[in-house]
């Protein structure tokens, strides 16, 4: 005969769950002790690797009663429904780990006020780059990367209608260095 905590630790569970599982039913010891502690034979320990064995799985505890109760009847109806359940949330998760990235990501961009466009032109004219070349810059980024010109653009704040028109100019430029340049 097995006590409750030795059969407890026998299935990797705390004492407290297994006298739970005993006061909703899910369990039963054999008898009680001369000193009135609870004994579980061979059988109770079988059964509770089962409800161990449902746990694991996800079942509801009403589910492993209704599948231990009534193993022909109810055990295939009760693994379908709670599949299609499980399934139901993985798909629920995945659209709100979704929802996440994208708020994530769009409130990194527009709340993130670490450089704005009259910073990042102070840092390149203290980097010696003129008006011209700042300007050859743009033409070089929007040709090459317009989905991140477009991106970095909006990184510093600046209006949608500015935008547009510096990527308009960029895309508009001759190639840095011709005669026609604007």
């Amino acid at each position: 005969m097995l006590t409750v905590t030795k059969l407890a630790r026998r299935c990797g569970l705390s004492r407290s769950t297994l006298l739970y599982y005993e006061s909703i039913g899910l369990l039963h010891p054999a008898h009680r002790s001369a000193g009135n502690y609870r004994c579980y034979g061979e059988q109770a320990a079988a059964r509770l690797r089962q409800i161990c064995f449902y746990r694991d799985a996800g079942l509801k505890l009403e589910d492993v009663r209704a599948i231990l109760d009534r193993p022909a009847t109810d055990a295939s109806r009760v693994l379908e429904r709670r599949l299609a359940e499980i399934t139901s949330e993985i798909e629920t998760l995945r659209k709100h780990q979704q929802t996440m990235l994208r708020l994530l990501q769009n409130r990194t961009l527009r709340s993130a006020k670490v450089i704005s466009k009259e910073k990042w032109v102070e840092i390149m004219n203290a980097a010696g780059l003129s008006r011209e070349q700042m300007h050859r810059w743009h033409h070089e980024f929007e040709k090459t990367a317009p989905a991140e010109h477009q991106e970095f653009l909006e990184f510093l704040h600046i209006p949608a209608d500015e935008i547009h028109l510096i990527r308009q100019r960029s895309r508009d430029e001759k190639e840095p260095g011709s005669p026609t340049q604007r």
